[in-house]
């Protein structure tokens, strides 16, 4: 199979193809941040890097079975300024479309965020396919509710709801680097909010009982918020991102903290992505 990868990031489809049993071809990967090429190069050297979207003829490429990606998302989160496809960023979802019409693969994927209902039916009417909604705590630890455009048969919501918590993913021996300011732990009076003179996400306490709240393209280690592991508050380490989105651990390393932080948060949960793409291998045997 040849795989075209739009926004490919760290090569997330990828690693959840490989997982769902689908032999790869070639793998073409369209990404233009300096560190998710550098943390894919360390696990997919042989990855084919075609630069930037924008830039892509599709006449030099071979036939194309399954073109895969995640747009831009910053203009269509309801968590944000909601530009919509004013956000050029999120405008890059028409070269998503420019190149499905062109390549026209047997196979395609399309993946963002929750929306306004207006533009989830602007990008229905262009995929011509109506999208599934999955929570990735049905498969994971962490809460992550994404739509998802695809032509590949039989993908639904996973069917059974996943017991892991964010208590299962933690890791046991944490450095103490990892632990809030003094002057939050100052401020802290016991439960669920580390200052209370703030209500944000990032002073909140995550109950290791429950699903994670989810990884977002803006979350890193002081912005997320904290557990409480027995008498220490601290905020997540880059293994429990990766965990929480289903990578191996130590995928991301060779870059800074706070870049390991952000391509997970940008990046696709693994365990639901392998849950669409299960179909494919049969279309291999």
């Amino acid at each position: 199979m040849n795989v075209l990868s739009l926004f490919n990031g760290i090569s997330c489809g990828r690693l959840a193809l490989e997982r769902a049993g689908v032999t790869i071809d070639n793998y073409f990967s369209s990404e233009v941040d300096q560190f998710c090429l550098q943390i894919d190069s360390n696990n997919y050297p042989d990855n084919q890097q075609i630069g930037n979207v924008k830039n892509i003829q599709t006449d030099y490429l071979p036939k194309i079975d399954l073109l895969i990606g995640g747009s831009p998302c910053q203009g269509f989160s309801l968590a944000g300024k909601k530009l919509a496809f004013d956000d050029p960023r999120s405008a890059l979802f028409f070269e998503f479309v420019r190149i499905l019409e062109e390549c026209k693969p047997k196979f395609f994927l399309l993946e963002n965020v929750r929306m306004k209902k207006e533009w989830l039916d602007i990008i229905t009417s262009y995929m011509k396919v109506e999208p599934v909604l999955i929570n990735s705590n049905a498969v994971s630890a962490q809460n992550r509710q994404r739509y998802y455009w695809t032509n590949i048969p039989n993908v639904g919501h996973p069917p059974s709801l996943d017991k892991t918590t964010l208590g299962d993913i933690v890791e046991t021996d944490v450095a103490d680097n990892y632990n809030p300011g003094q002057k939050l732990l100052d401020n802290y009076q016991g439960g669920d909010i580390l200052n209370p003179n703030y209500k944000s996400q990032a002073n909140r306490i995550h109950s290791l009982d429950s699903k994670a709240p989810t990884l977002c393209a803006g979350s890193h280690g002081y912005n997320y918020g904290y557990i409480k592991q027995g008498n220490r508050v601290r905020r997540l380490t880059p293994i429990e991102f990766e965990r929480l989105q289903g990578l191996p651990d130590n995928f991301t390393e060779g870059v800074s903290d706070t870049q390991r932080y952000k391509a997970c948060g940008n990046g696709w949960n693994i365990n639901t992505v392998t849950h669409i793409f299960k179909p494919l291998s049969y279309f291999q045997q």
